[in-house]
């Protein structure tokens, strides 16, 4: 059964002035695919690949446009518009995303960008998007690992650091004394769980955690010598600040990962920086 929200393959019925009308079924009935939103090939009877959602008079209508972000899933959207009845956001598709006054926590402001929380409102059948997140989060006790790699999307901060929503799901903490490069509003990252405390709450990382951190590391900086030519200045004497701003790591782990490196002899250490040992730049050929 086809429904507001989704994508489903519907049935093309007929063609009219507007566009052609498709099957969508008892719910929803004929449902308009607007001309402009026609694929290059289609036929009475044959089957369209939409998303539905609804017109400015709260009509079932369909696109073969994809959203940025479907119901049941967070988004970092610009607000593009503020009406009478709330903001309006930008999520890709002909009619932007309305976000209801009661489903803002502070007025929002037209070119500024906020985490929202889309959905199908249950009272209107429209998909409709929310800044109270905490209610579209999952109530269900958090199961996650030690050291588990997650998705992260970053949406406030406090003064103990940084509120992520984990895999669309939860919710936990990056705390600042442990965040080594500049974060924004709305960024997608990787992270992993540092632990799941009694009371549920998850304290996050955005560093593997352990020898697999280090790793990480020493690929990033041989990755980065290999760009450089084969040598680096950066090195042990190199402030905290320099290393963060090359690297995103604090000093301790730059000395732990240049050390192992050291200790594989894939690098030299010198005052003046870092080498990679047996580096030879690769020569351009005529083709």
């Amino acid at each position: 059964m086809a429904r507001i929200g989704e994508r489903v393959a519907l049935t093309v019925l007929r063609e009219a002035s507007p566009g052609v009308f498709l099957d969508g079924g008892e719910e929803l009935g004929e449902v308009l695919l607007p001309k402009r939103e026609l694929p290059p090939i289609w036929e009475v009877g044959g089957l369209v690949r939409v998303f539905l959602y609804t017109d400015s008079e709260d009509r079932p209508i369909a696109t073969c446009q994809r959203p940025k972000v479907m119901p049941g899933e967070f988004a970092y959207l610009e607000c593009v518009a503020v009406s009478g009845v709330g903001a309006f956001v930008n999520w890709g598709l002909q009619k932007d995303l309305l976000v209801p006054f009661r489903e803002q926590k502070d007025p929002m402001e037209v070119g500024k960008s906020y985490v929202v929380h889309v959905h199908v409102d249950p009272e209107s059948d429209r998909v409709v998007a929310s800044r109270r997140l905490n209610r579209y989060l999952s109530q269900e006790p958090p199961r996650y690992t030690e050291g588990e790699e997650v998705e992260l999307i970053l949406f406030g901060k406090t003064d103990l650091g940084y509120k992520a929503i984990i895999n669309g799901q939860h919710s936990g903490v990056l705390f600042a004394n442990e965040v080594h490069r500049r974060l924004r509003a709305g960024e997608q990252t990787k992270g992993y769980i540092v632990q799941v405390r009694s009371d549920g709450k998850i304290d996050l990382s955005l560093y593997a955690p352990g020898r697999a951190r280090i790793d990480d590391l020493e690929t990033q900086i041989e990755d980065e010598l290999i760009k450089r030519g084969g040598s680096w200045e950066l090195c042990d004497s190199s402030s905290p600040e320099q290393i963060n701003k090359a690297l995103g790591v604090s000093k301790k782990a730059f000395k732990q990962a240049t050390g192992a490196l050291y200790r594989r002899k894939r690098i030299t250490i010198s005052k003046d920086g870092i080498k990679l040992i047996g580096f030879e730049p690769e020569e351009w050929r005529p083709e």
